[in-house]
């Protein structure tokens, strides 16, 4: 059986358009037209990937992110409204993984839920057979990288796909400069369309959960000009 992916969105046409592309894909299909039952569906159902607009009527698919993230970590792929920046990069500030615009070819969909669906697992299955790398330490930190969790003195904080990510890529080259188009291709992979704003949007959610002052950063430092530095320094 393959991976299950619960789509939410209120259009019938491009439910149906969807599901039928999916599971000729070998998906398994499951959809909501509203975020009403979300959080209930995702419990019942465990699927590995959530697809979520982020207009919907009654609770908006903001929301429904803000609540997933708050029990679930699994991967969410945003669908957003063409030219609607602000959305987008809300959505990211709040935990999504990747967005898409609309209209878009479900081939490029297909190509991203592989994308996100490749990372959040490799991981897992990796360290099952790989037990001394189960944690990356570097700088003060722990990185869990099977809960893809990183712990600090005082606390263990959960991460999204994407953060721990480029948390990894960071803490596995620390005191090296990285570029913003190194830190993708290293963290996201060369099959996914990249969009520089987003590194910079993972970057400050990291920063607000591993730094005491965000705004002083000392673990990832900005280089301007060249791109982001991780400091072993404890």
């Amino acid at each position: 059986m393959g991976n299950l992916v619960l789509i939410v969105d209120d259009d019938e046409k491009l439910q149906k358009l969807l599901k039928e592309y999916l599971e000729n894909n070998g998906f398994q299909v499951l959809g909501l037209p509203d975020g009403t039952r979300v959080l209930e569906t995702i419990r019942r159902e465990s699927p590995d990937l959530v697809i979520l607009d982020i207009m919907l009527p009654g609770k908006d698919g903001l929301e429904s992110l803000k609540e997933i993230r708050r029990d679930f970590n699994l991967p969410v792929i945003m669908l957003t409204a063409k030219g609607e920046d602000t959305d987008r990069i809300v959505g990211l500030e709040l935990g999504g993984d990747d967005y898409l615009s609309k209209p878009f070819n479900p081939r490029e969909l297909l190509a991203r839920m592989k994308a996100v669906l490749r990372r959040s697992l490799t991981g897992v299955r990796g360290e099952a057979s790989n037990k001394e790398r189960l944690f990356i330490e570097a700088g003060g930190l722990r990185l869990n990288t099977a809960r893809q969790t990183v712990s600090t003195d005082k606390d263990e904080k959960e991460l999204s796909t994407a953060e721990y990510r480029i948390l990894e890529v960071l803490m596995k080259n620390p005191n090296m400069v990285l570029s913003r188009d190194q830190l993708m291709t290293l963290a996201r992979g060369r099959d996914f369309m990249a969009f520089d704003r987003s590194i910079d949007v993972h970057i400050s959610k990291l920063r607000a959960k591993l730094e005491p002052d965000p705004h002083s950063p000392k673990k990832i430092k900005t280089i301007w000009g060249s791109g982001y530095m991780f400091t072993d320094e404890s």
